[in-house]
């Protein structure tokens, strides 16, 4: 197959931060700009890797997924899930379409969807309900904007060695999880060395905003009769190809000010709101919000300001969103440990003109990380981990570094991809060894 040849614009400076959480009401996943290229980018050596087998279906389904302008919000996301229920069933799986609510931002008429799939059921009429799998394969088809091309830095895939890299948006976060997890699995299959039937496929759409698509997904579960358990979930995000221990939390809200207008030539005749509440957040730039030996330090980050209406007016209203990397506490009260520590401070600096809106949240995220072979790793961005409910093990492992995820430069090697196949091929068959 030909491959779209396209200049990497690689050299930009990029800040090294990434915003992947799921928060209800929030649009909480905005794109990065100007991210630092990470090491990656040199660090491989000159001697590609002899390729594997799986070398062409693998960048193929890559190439072709990244091509669908899945953006949120773009109204295309159907389209990428659509491409990929014909996919499957074009090799032997049962897949549908499972349709998620429209966004409250969105026209009623978008149709949203998730992928369900059951590798090697093909014939199965209902498989929903006739297989029990032990096991989910998940990652998510929606990405943030702008779309970026697919680009690689080879004519075609015949030019193509481990140290090529692919780009364009989604190519990392989280078009790459899928592809390469779906990879793993034909070829496990394909090879003996687990059964069809205890694996089930789900990428959902969602993730970069509240995670409605897994949410939908997880309520659908509890009203079935028996309730499928799974054994173990591996969600696919771009960890670098090590397991990741657990993640941070999130909280999204409002801070609220409110103030006495009047000319700014007589400050005292009037009350700034945006004088207390640059003063409130100045505190909590500087407080302890909590921490833990795991997670480190939870982070405050200012994400937008709006107040006043004029240089010589003081002003009446003013606002800031915020949002707070959670390290403190247990997923059940770490949200309660930040919200309680801003509260103190708002009260303390000025209790009549602050209010705080922050309606919901959770602590940090802990996964499963004791397989040997792998390095660890513990994010500081969210996941779709803590939308699916049940008691299950949890894994979070994909390809690409979270450092470009979001950013104008975001890529990837073909060594990324193709070990992250042969890491996620390890943690399949660990979890159906247990």
């Amino acid at each position: 197959m030909r491959a779209t040849t396209s200049v990497l614009l690689l050299c930009s400076t990029l800040s090294p931060l990434s915003i992947a959480y799921a928060i209800d009401g929030h649009n909480s996943q905005n794109p990065l700009v100007n991210s630092e290229l990470p090491e990656w980018r040199t660090s491989y050596g000159s001697k590609p890797a002899s390729p594997p087998p799986y070398r062409d279906s693998l960048l193929s389904l890559h190439k072709a997924l990244i091509d669908i302008p899945s953006t949120l919000g773009g109204g295309s996301e159907d389209k990428a899930a659509e491409y990929l229920v014909e996919y499957l069933k074009e090799r032997g799986y049962a897949a549908q379409l499972e349709l998620v609510p429209p966004r409250s931002d969105t026209s009623p008429e978008t149709k949203r969807f998730n992928v369900l799939a059951w590798p090697g059921a093909g014939s199965i009429s209902d498989p929903a309900h006739t297989r029990k799998p032990r096991v989910l394969v998940t990652s998510h088809l929606d990405v943030v904007p702008p779309y970026i091309p697919y680009g690689i830095d080879a004519s075609d895939f015949s030019e193509v060695d481990s140290n090529t890299i692919i780009s364009g948006r989604g190519s990392v976060d989280a078009k790459a999880s899928v592809a390469t997890q779906i990879t793993a699995v034909e070829n496990l299959i394909a090879a003996g060395e687990v059964r069809a039937e205890d694996l089930m496929l789900l990428y959902v759409i969602g993730e970069e905003t509240t995670g409605d698509g897994m949410k939908h997904f997880s309520a659908s579960l509890q009203k079935q009769n028996p309730t499928p358990g799974f054994e173990a979930a591996i969600f696919g995000e771009p960890t670098e190809n090590k397991l990741a221990c657990g993640h941070k939390g999130i909280t999204v809200g409002w801070i609220y000010a409110k103030g006495k207008a009047g000319h700014s030539g007589y400050p005292s005749q009037g009350k700034s709101a945006t004088g207390v509440l640059t003063r409130a957040l100045a505190k909590i730039m500087d407080a302890d919000l909590g921490s833990s030996e795991r997670y480190g330090n939870s982070t405050f980050n200012i994400g937008k300001l709006t107040g006043g209406v004029a240089a010589n007016v003081i002003a009446k209203e003013a606002a800031a969103m915020i949002s707070v990397r959670i390290a403190a506490g247990e997923f059940e009260t770490g949200f309660e440990i930040v919200k309680e520590r801003i509260e103190a401070i708002l009260k303390e600096t000025d209790e009549d003109a602050l209010t705080l809106d922050l309606p919901y949240g959770y602590g940090p995220v802990k996964c499963d990380c004791d397989i040997d072979g792998f390095e660890t790793l513990v994010a500081n961005y969210g996941t779709d981990v803590a939308n699916l409910e049940g008691r299950h093990q949890s894994y979070l492992y994909g390809p690409g570094t979270i450092l470009v995820a979001h950013g104008d430069n975001e890529a990837l090697t073909v060594r990324d991809l193709e070990e992250a196949v042969e890491g996620l091929k390890k943690i399949i068959k660990h979890t159906l060894s247990q």
